[in-house]
């Protein structure tokens, strides 16, 4: 289950400019926002105490109490690490900082997997015919990753080279055999969602991997996992971390592997017709 810091930083860019200054209160001291009243945080945020309510109401919780008691819920109260926060004058510092960073990014995006959902995934991947990998600007270099790593270990996986025009003409050509893993950080994006269309009506089933369970492409995904991206305050669509979402296929990856020796003398093959390439 989602914790509220990582609902936060997940629903950051659709909130509204109150909201966004209530969440950085919030994200960059959790730990003060505990034991602050909502005058305390709605004058730190410079904002109303309604405001304050109606946020907490935008996040699904109750009210004010509701934030703080789910605040103190996680572990630690631990202070995010954003690009904002990065050391400017010290070099070692800063990749500290990055380390924490992307160690909570990997932590929080496993720890939110649910194991039924997950088992699921991997039975349909693993007996699909063909599975389609497509991802577009950015997030391509994930697909590219899964369609490798898939393919090493005796899944066939294709891709588009991140040309949705022509991964929608694929999915034309695929069955109710194959399924579609769609990889987005916003899970907002057009063509792909145009494309899932298609692979439904071909009678595909969906995967997706966005940071933000209530997005389309998630809403209109049979399967979702969400991403725990820490650095969404700061970034938007067009460039964002990718460690979470590789995280999740390199986990896919090897759970497929623990599960199965031929997987490994599969890859065992590939290595030794592929060691000629090597020096």
């Amino acid at each position: 289950m989602t914790n509220i810091i990582d609902k936060i930083y997940s629903e950051f860019q659709s909130m509204s400019q109150s909201d966004q200054k209530i969440a950085h209160q919030v994200l960059d001291n959790p730990a003060k926002i505990v034991n602050s009243t909502i005058s305390e945080l709605a004058k730190m945020a410079t904002v109303s105490g309604a405001s304050v309510t109606r946020f907490c109401h935008n996040l699904g919780l109750t009210g004010f109490h509701d934030l703080k008691i789910q605040i103190a819920q996680v572990a630690g109260n631990e202070k995010s690490h954003s690009l904002q926060n990065l050391a400017q004058d010290n070099l070692q510092t800063a990749l500290r900082q990055i380390d924490k960073n992307k160690i909570a990014e990997v932590k929080a995006t496993l720890e939110n997997i649910d194991n039924h959902l997950l088992k699921q995934i991997l039975a349909l991947l693993t007996h699909s015919r063909i599975v389609q990998v497509s991802a577009e600007g950015d997030t391509y270099p994930v697909a590219e990753d899964a369609i490798y790593k898939f393919n090493q270990i005796g899944i066939l996986a294709i891709g588009s080279g991140g040309n949705v025009e022509t991964a929608i003409a694929q999915s034309m050509n695929l069955t109710a055999d194959d399924c579609l893993l769609v990889i987005s950080n916003s899970g907002e994006s057009a063509a792909l969602l145009k494309q899932i269309q298609v692979a439904k009506k071909q009678g595909l089933k969906i995967i997706a991997i966005t940071n933000r369970e209530d997005s389309p492409i998630a809403l209109e995904a049979d399967y979702h996992l969400q991403t725990a991206v820490r650095q969404t305050v700061l970034q938007t669509q067009y460039y964002f971390s990718r460690v979470a979402a590789f995280t999740i296929i390199e986990a896919i990856f090897l759970i497929l592997i623990s599960q199965d020796d031929k997987k490994i003398d599969h890859i065992k093959q590939h290595e030794e017709i592929i060691s000629n390439q090597k020096i």
